[in-house]
């Protein structure tokens, strides 16, 4: 059985949900991902706020003249696995759910994502 932890990226862009949308979106744009977990300042776990939920809200971000904040476009209760979760559950987690990545805990903190890229990439290894 391969766990979470041997292939999950530990170094990890996080956001408050009271940092401002248009940060987030810069952090995004600046590293090239499709979304960022948003933490408090313990990092645990709150939400994450993904390009699907900008654009979902995208019209009232233009209109209210409001810039936002994280906490207006983020995703709550998101699905999270544990360190020690087997990699064929979060597999079948990103492919049922159509999700890009998927946070990792250990006690309720946030530890680390897997995104499919990820895994695709732990699959080549042996090859390369």
């Amino acid at each position: 059985m391969f766990q979470a932890k041997t292939i999950m990226k530990t170094d990890l862009l996080t956001v408050g949900k009271e940092t401002p949308i248009y940060e987030a979106i810069s952090m995004m744009v600046d590293n090239n991902i499709t979304g960022i977990p948003v933490v408090d300042d313990q990092m645990h776990l709150i939400g994450v706020v993904t390009e699907k939920d900008i654009l979902k809200s995208l019209s009232e971000l233009n209109d209210s003249g409001n810039d936002g904040k994280v906490e207006d476009f983020m995703t709550e209760n998101t699905v999270s696995f544990d360190e020690s979760e087997d990699l064929v559950a979060i597999c079948e987690c990103l492919v049922e759910n159509h999700f890009r990545r998927v946070p990792i805990l250990t006690d309720g903190k946030l530890v680390g994502v897997i995104s499919r890229t990820d895994i695709i990439q732990y699959i080549l290894e042996p090859i390369g």
